[in-house]
């Protein structure tokens, strides 16, 4: 029996291959320019976070300094979230 050899990087370019092919073939949606101004602005309102949200009660600091100062002033403990790297964890 012969062995056939697998070649990776022949399977990674057949996959993309198939997916570029299949790409125009899937349902775009509605033409972006058949949504009108208004259609737009009510979609804007809708997705919008409530106002009265507790986070938004919450006297954030994007400066570490000026949250450290104020923390220090207060005698409070400070609450630091860092993220590093890709936004939307892609990287």
């Amino acid at each position: 029996m012969r062995r056939i050899k697998h070649n990776s990087q022949a399977s990674t370019w057949g996959t993309m291959i198939v997916i570029a092919a299949l790409l125009p073939h899937q349902g775009r949606g509605a033409d972006p320019a058949a949504l009108t101004t208004v259609e737009f602005e009510k979609l804007h309102r809708e997705l919008q976070p409530p106002r009265d949200e507790r986070w938004r009660s919450i006297p954030w600091h994007v400066s570490i300094l000026e949250g450290r100062q104020q923390a220090a002033r207060e005698k409070k403990p400070i609450f630091v979230w860092v993220a590093s790297g890709e936004p939307l964890g892609c990287g």
